[in-house]
């Protein structure tokens, strides 16, 4: 039996700053919004029209992700190439984003993925990356998966 991703549910501090963040610097589509009482959530889409959500935000949490609790580590997306990766960087920026790393790394040493990593309005990890273009780039951790210590 396999199971397929059907998407990522974030516990976030302040819906709309998050839905800033996720909308305008990382083009998520806004499939819907909703309350319960004082709870705020949306739906978004990745933009390609299908109406499936793949990330929702749940306005409900009381302070900033916290790496020391077990849960999510981080969330990591796909970009279709090392151009579009340092286009979303260049957003990213632009925004005032916190990044792990200056610029686009390598996910291991010698390795020709990589991409970018950095932290949401919450704090919550990101990672855009590749599965190639990234052969020049130097990796932050000798030993680990540069993942896996941002």
């Amino acid at each position: 039996m396999t199971l397929n991703l059907g998407h990522i549910g974030l516990n976030v501090t302040d819906l709309d700053r998050s839905l800033a963040f996720y909308l305008d610097v990382l083009g998520f589509a806004a499939l819907s919004e909703g309350k319960d009482g004082d709870r705020r959530y949306a739906f978004l889409g990745d933009g390609d029209g299908d109406g499936r959500p793949v990330l929702t935000l749940w306005q409900q949490a009381q302070g900033p992700y916290d790496s020391d609790r077990a849960g999510l580590h981080h969330l990591a997306f796909a970009a279709d190439s090392i151009e579009q990766v340092e286009r979303y960087e260049e957003a990213l920026k632009a925004y005032g984003a916190e990044f792990a790393y200056e610029g686009v790394v390598a996910h291991r040493e010698g390795a020709a993925s990589g991409g970018i990593f950095f932290h949401d309005p919450d704090g919550t990890r990101v990672e855009i990356s590749v599965p190639s273009g990234a052969e020049n780039a130097l990796a932050p951790n000798a030993e680990a998966p540069t993942c896996g210590f941002f």
